[in-house]
């Protein structure tokens, strides 16, 4: 697994997509130009070291940048979703062969934004103060600015979590604000790994990826947590292993009232695509497994 994303000049140069449409896929194929002829636009010194930024667990990898003298590099729009849209990041050390690519998810400004999703997925979740879960609750300006922060915080914490229980997700890098640095999952020049939607596994690789599914999904649930939105688009496959992706709305499943519900969905979603690419699964028994490991009665 690499630690990089991929980009270009415009939206002409290369293609966007939509996490949450399915009619938006990622480019499988690499671009026949180079990625760093594409996009040269240089941000400045690396955010690493921002005033409030908060970096992902310790140890760090040892491909995470965190010289002083490291800069970030924007090489472009990687995606585009209706709640945040993903750039290719190149973060170096100038003088040197220091140097990695992210993937940096840019929740969007109020104004821009459509978070469909989260109605039910917020159910459960507290701040501390009380002002600001009125806000949140009436969707006021100032309460989707706190949706905003919630969404980035909630993935950043989801992320780190499962990273240190050993799922396999993207390394969070660091979160400042409501823009998160991510592993970058995919080739040194910049092409990504394609979502599982995309691929066409022979079945030695199909039964593989769907045992590493259910493996990732025990972990979820013995941590008392859903994904609350796992599809083939939002699973990536790279160098034969299963990586979970986008956790904004990750679910407690016992706290949120809806908790067995996301985690069932969860597992029925994945089933049907594995059983309709010729690996026949049964959903309801690891339903129930999950529930029962997430301390539910079943």
């Amino acid at each position: 697994m690499r630690d990089n994303d991929s980009s270009g000049t415009s939206a002409r140069r290369r293609r966007k997509f939509d996490d949450d449409d399915p009619t938006f896929v990622k480019r499988s194929t690499p671009s026949s130009e180079p990625v760093w002829d594409l996009v040269e636009e240089e941000t400045g010194w690396s955010s690493w070291s921002a005033p409030g930024v908060q970096h992902g667990p310790a140890p760090f990898p040892d491909w995470v940048i965190t010289e002083h003298a490291a800069k970030d590099t924007d090489r472009g729009v990687l995606k585009t979703g209706k709640e945040a849209d993903v750039h290719l990041v190149e973060r170096g050390v100038p003088g040197t062969d220091r140097r990695v690519l992210l993937a940096a998810k840019r929740y969007r400004a109020a104004e821009h934004r459509l978070f469909h999703r989260d109605s039910g997925y917020l159910e459960g979740r507290r701040v501390r103060e009380s002002r600001v879960t009125r806000a949140m609750a009436g969707r006021t300006a100032f309460g989707r600015e706190a949706i905003a922060g919630q969404w980035a915080n909630a993935e950043f914490g989801a992320l780190a979590q499962l990273w240190e229980l050993g799922v396999c997700v993207p390394y969070p890098v660091q979160l400042l604000g409501t823009e998160l640095m991510l592993q970058f999952i995919g080739d040194d020049d910049g092409t990504a790994a394609p979502r599982l939607a995309q691929t066409r596994p022979d079945l030695d690789l199909l039964a593989d990826l769907w045992w590493q599914l259910v493996d990732a999904l025990r972990v979820l649930a013995r941590a008392g947590v859903a994904h609350g939105d796992l599809s083939p688009y939002n699973t990536l496959v790279h160098d034969g292993r299963l990586v979970i992706i986008d956790l904004p709305q990750i679910v407690d499943v016992v706290i949120n009232p809806k908790g067995a519900d996301f985690l069932a969905r969860d597992v029925a979603n994945m089933a049907k695509w594995f059983t309709g690419k010729g690996f026949p699964v049964d959903p309801e028994p690891l339903i129930v497994e999950l529930l029962h490991d997430a301390g539910m009665r079943v």
